[in-house]
């Protein structure tokens, strides 16, 4: 494949939840302070992990912001998510990656069906960030593919919604809203509506219950707390209206991020794990 090429494959008459927020999800979330402010973070672990000339899968890539990341640092990408919607937005982020950049292949496929790609070999590593764990019904079937899909010694980086974010429990209490502050405590998972009539099942689990499904053969090395200081996406018109304090707030973020038990408030976890040798 040639560098930046996209390789696109869809299922005919395939629709998605998320097809009816993919025009308006880089305008909300993308391109929103606080998004920028949580990727960033993420990025910068990205590229602790993954180098130039690896193979990485991205599950979930949505609108392939982080896919083009990933490959204009000279890393070839197998994206894949389960909208045909945010796929095509992907593809038009992704055409214009320079040429010097890694390869991007998009596929329309949801994580639970990525044990489809272990004809194409071993990857080097595989992300998935901002929730979408979160709305895997069977962690365990995800953990045995990617046990399959991932050479000895590989990462593997999940940033899910946590269990519990302190900035939204004391927003909603605040507001009387009490269904939306204690949603996370749901272990059976609550319903999500994503516009329209679409529905969805998001689940929050324990990091510790996420370590049990991955271990032995994918063990946990590493936790980092995104958006603890830093509020969620959907407050972006509050945090609007207080712009110089963002940066400070963001630089706390770094520090709270790694302390353990402070950055289990956050309102995403970023979970880094390794592909056992054995």
């Amino acid at each position: 494949m040639t560098p930046a090429q996209v390789s696109l494959n869809q299922k005919p008459a395939y629709s998605s939840a998320f097809d009816n927020i993919a025009e308006q999800y880089d305008s909300t979330f993308t391109s929103s302070v606080i998004g920028r402010l949580q990727r960033d973070s993420v990025w910068n672990e990205l590229k602790k992990s993954f180098r130039a000339g690896d193979r990485i899968l991205d599950i979930g890539c949505g609108t392939g912001v982080d896919a083009r990341f990933l490959a204009e640092r000279g890393i070839d990408v197998v994206a894949c998510d389960s909208s045909p919607r945010m796929l095509s937005v992907a593809a038009r982020r992704i055409s214009g990656i320079p040429q010097s950049a890694g390869s991007v292949r998009l596929h329309l496929l949801p994580a639970e069906e990525i044990s489809v790609l272990h004809n194409d070999g071993l990857f080097d590593g595989a992300f998935s960030n901002f929730g979408v764990v979160n709305c895997v019904e069977d962690l365990g079937k995800l953990a045995s593919d990617l046990v399959q899909l991932l050479k000895p010694g590989a990462s593997l980086l999940l940033c899910l919604m946590g269990p519990v974010c302190l900035w939204e429990t004391v927003w909603y209490v605040l507001h009387g809203e009490f269904a939306k502050a204690l949603r996370r405590f749901h272990r059976a998972g609550v319903e999500a509506r994503l516009g329209g009539n679409a529905v969805i099942k998001v689940h929050y689990p324990s990091v510790r219950s996420i370590q049990r499904v991955f271990a032995p053969e994918i063990r946990l090395r590493a936790i980092r707390g995104i958006g603890i200081a830093v509020p969620p996406s959907y407050l972006e018109a509050w945090a609007s209206q207080f712009p110089s304090i963002l940066r400070p707030v963001a630089n706390a973020d770094l520090v709270l991020g790694r302390c353990p038990g402070i950055r289990m408030f956050a309102d995403h976890v970023l979970l880094r794990f390794e592909r056992t040798r054995a």
